[in-house]
């Protein structure tokens, strides 16, 4: 390194945001995910064993997985390598691979491979580093915060572990920040910092589990106040509200997030809980979710959850995505919540639902079944002659409407697909039903 590059790095060290400042270097000052780094933890034990396998840090922004990286570069007696999958290529890879084939032939040595943001290499480039991790060249360390099991190849998958790293806690963080007012070599120690409980409070639960933003709000706080007159500086809740952009919910629409909360969303309106519906519809409508999305998964919902119990709930929830697609966003949100409020209280039954997964599975699994010679079509010349809808009985010329014939292929008489419940309108069909004869 000449002297220029030392300036530079030092320049780049002093000026560093303070979460990058005040990165962990061992296991002991590292905060949270003590499912993994707890005493006596699987990777607590392998890092300090220096046994370490293939592996994917998957989890949200601010929460170690660099850093736990780092770590392992600074406590293992592999040589260690890190890439970029933004900056990246095969290139680059096929590099780092020689190095390492050099290493292992020439030292005994083996390389640990860091990658972050791992999902955003393509398959290509995914699959080069395969044959090495496979061999056991490389231990494979990559971070994403994508839902691994959706963005990395099944077969570099299977040869890696999967560890989940989990939002800090409340706890977590106030010690972060903590640590960040303290300490005086790398973090914010040097100035006299009076923060209030209730600007740490806000703070907290603001960075929503994320440790980067929690220090590096804290900073541009302590920096951009000026100090009193007995040289402190004064943090209020103000103060941190200024230093803080508005709140943005943790999602992304083409990731974890997004099938986690539609879940959430669906399964309250199942679940006959308004407020949590509209809880995570809201959630959806702030992150910019599709709102025709939405809809749709309600209409969904109306008729696989509420079905026949109310069949009015599949009408308003199609009025609903109608209503979306002619006024927009940001009125379209009140058809929305209309809409998920009335599935979410109505009453319940998925029996259409099942009824047509059985029969489907009948047919897919099954000999089908021949139509019924009289319930076949007699409208064409030459139809009667084939005997088609000879015997027919037209049920409106019964009382009732109503009059027994067969229906079902000869084979399937007596199947049953669809068993009302006594939810709602359901009930009445039921009812109905039995009063044909019908046996339920």
């Amino acid at each position: 390194m000449d002297l220029f590059t030392m300036n530079m790095e030092k320049q780049l060290e002093k000026n560093a945001p303070l979460a990058d400042r005040m990165r962990p270097q061992t296991i002991e000052e590292f905060v949270g995910q003590n499912h993994l780094l707890g005493e006596g933890k699987f990777l607590n034990r392998a890092i300090k064993a220096d046994r370490l396998n293939s592996m994917i840090l998957y989890g949200p922004p601010g929460t170690g997985k660099t850093t736990l990286a780092m770590i392992i570069a600074n406590t293992t007696n592999m040589i260690f390598e890190k890439l970029s999958a933004v900056t990246s290529g095969v290139k680059d890879i096929r590099e780092v691979m020689e190095r390492a084939e050099e290493n292992l032939k020439l030292y005994n040595k083996r390389t640990v491979l860091f990658i972050d943001e791992i999902h955003r290499f393509n398959k290509s480039q995914q699959d080069a580093l395969l044959p090495f991790v496979e061999r056991g060249i490389i231990i494979l360390i990559g971070a994403t915060t994508e839902n691994p099991y959706f963005e990395v190849n099944k077969a570099l998958l299977s040869r890696a572990m999967v560890l989940r790293l989990e939002c800090l806690t409340k706890e977590d963080l106030r010690k972060i920040i903590e640590n960040g007012l303290s300490n005086k070599e790398k973090g914010l120690g040097e100035y006299k910092v009076d923060i209030d409980k209730e600007a740490i409070d806000y703070l907290i639960t603001i960075a929503d589990g994320d440790g980067r933003m929690a220090l590096n709000s804290l900073e541009i706080g302590v920096l951009s106040t000026s100090k009193d007159e007995n040289g402190i500086v004064q943090i209020d809740l103000n103060t941190i509200k200024s230093s803080i952009q508005i709140k943005t919910a943790r999602y992304d629409k083409d990731g974890d997030e997004h099938y986690d909360t539609i879940s959430a969303f669906i399964k309250s309106m199942r679940g006959s809980d308004p407020d949590a519906t509209l809880y995570w519809l809201a959630k959806m409508i702030n992150a910019g979710e599709d709102p025709k999305f939405i809809a749709r998964r309600i209409i969904i919902c109306a008729s696989e959850d509420v079905g026949n119990a109310d069949p009015n709930a599949l009408n308003i929830a199609v009025s609903a995505f109608n209503a979306v697609n002619v006024i927009g966003m940001p009125e379209g949100r009140i058809p929305l919540a209309q809409a998920a409020v009335y599935v979410a209280t109505a009453p319940k039954s998925n029996a259409a639902y099942i009824g047509i997964d059985k029969a489907l599975e009948d047919i897919r699994s099954k000999e089908i079944g021949k139509v019924p010679t009289h319930l076949r079509d007699g409208h064409y010349p030459g139809a009667k002659n084939l005997g088609h809808g000879i015997g027919y009985k037209y049920p409106h010329d019964y009382e009732n409407a109503f009059i027994p014939q067969q229906y079902l292929p000869t084979e399937f008489i007596g199947k049953k697909y669809y068993e009302p419940t006594e939810n709602g309108y359901e009930k009445e069909i039921k009812k109905r039903l039995l009063s044909y004869g019908k046996e339920l």
